[in-house]
C-alpha cells in the first residue's frame, strides 16, 4: 500500500484503534502473552509515528479496559511495568515530534507508580499542538456514560442546571473525551467483529475498518490500507447520496 494514494484534504480528524491480537501473536511464537505484549508497544510506536507523519490530528488507543483487571495477575503486572517503561522510553519522542499525550478512563484505579509517569508526561508534554495521543486506561464506555448520568443527575437535583437544556453538546461536556472530536475511524486488529465498549458514545458515526492483521504486525502500511480504505466510503450521517452530492 503506497502512502501517496492517501488525499490529505480528506484525513479522518481522530481515529481510534483497538489494540487486538497480542497474546494470540505470541501464542503463533511459542512464547508467553508477555511477548506479544512487549512487541505491540513497538506497534503503538510505529503507528503513532505514522500517524503524526500523515497530519492525523487526534489518535485514541485501547490499551487497557476495565475488563482486562480480570486477567491473570502476573499478566496484569507485566502491562503495568511495560506501560510505565513505555511512558518513560517514548517522552523524549513525544517532545520531538510535538506531541502531547493524554488519558481517559478510571485513572484512581491504576497503580500509584503508573499514575506518577502518566501525570508527568502528560504535564511535560501539554503544550504540544501537533498530535493529540490518547491513551484509554482502565476505560469502559458503559461506565463513562454511567458516570456521566451520575453528574448531570446530581447537577439537576442541585438545580445548577435545568433537565430541559440537556442535549447532546452538554452530554459530550460531561464525557472523558470533552476536548477531543467525535471518532471518524475506528480500526480493530486481529480478525474481531466488535467493538468491546469503546468509546460507545463517540463512534455513533465512525467508520469502522477490521483487519485480520494481529496488533503486533500491524505496520504504518497497514495503517495507510485503512485511511485510504475510509477515504473511499461515502459518509452520509443519515443524510442520502443526492442530499450529498
Amino acid at each position: 500500500m503506497n502512502e501517496k494514494l492517501i488525499n490529505k484534504e480528506k484525513l479522518p480528524e481522530h481515529i481510534a484503534i483497538i489494540m487486538d491480537g497480542n497474546g494470540r501473536w505470541a501464542k503463533q511464537q511459542g512464547k508467553l502473552r508477555v511477548f506479544g505484549h512487549e512487541n505491540g508497544a513497538k506497534a503503538v510506536k510505529r503507528v503513532v509515528e505514522g500517524c503524526a507523519e500523515l497530519g492525523i490530528k487526534n489518535l485514541t488507543l485501547y490499551a487497557f479496559s476495565t475488563e482486562n483487571w480480570k486477567r491473570p495477575k502476573m499478566e496484569v503486572e507485566t502491562l503495568m511495568k511495560l506501560l510505565v517503561s513505555s511512558l518513560k522510553k517514548e517522552l523524549k519522542t513525544l517532545l520531538q515530534n510535538n506531541i502531547k499525550l493524554n488519558a481517559i478512563g478510571n485513572i484512581e484505579t491504576l497503580p500509584k507508580k503508573v499514575q506518577s509517569e502518566l501525570l508527568e508526561v502528560m504535564e511535560k508534554t501539554k503544550d504540544n499542538n501537533r498530535m493529540t495521543l490518547t491513551m484509554a486506561l482502565s476505560y469502559g464506555g458503559r461506565e463513562e456514560i454511567k458516570n456521566a448520568v451520575v453528574e448531570l443527575c446530581t447537577k439537576v437535583k442541585n438545580n445548577i442546571i435545568s433537565p430541559d437544556i440537556i442535549d447532546e453538546s452538554i452530554i459530550n461536556n460531561h464525557l472523558y473525551t470533552q476536548n477531543l472530536p467525535d471518532v471518524d475511524l475506528l480500526i480493530r486488529t486481529s480478525g474481531e467483529y466488535r467493538v468491546s465498549n469503546f468509546l460507545l458514545w463517540q463512534i455513533a458515526y465512525a467508520e469502522l475498518y477490521f483487519t485480520k492483521t494481529l496488533w503486533p504486525d500491524f505496520t504504518k502500511e497497514h495503517l495507510w490500507e485503512a485511511i485510504i480504505n475510509y477515504q473511499n466510503r461515502e459518509r452520509r450521517f443519515g443524510k442520502t447520496s443526492e442530499q450529498l452530492n
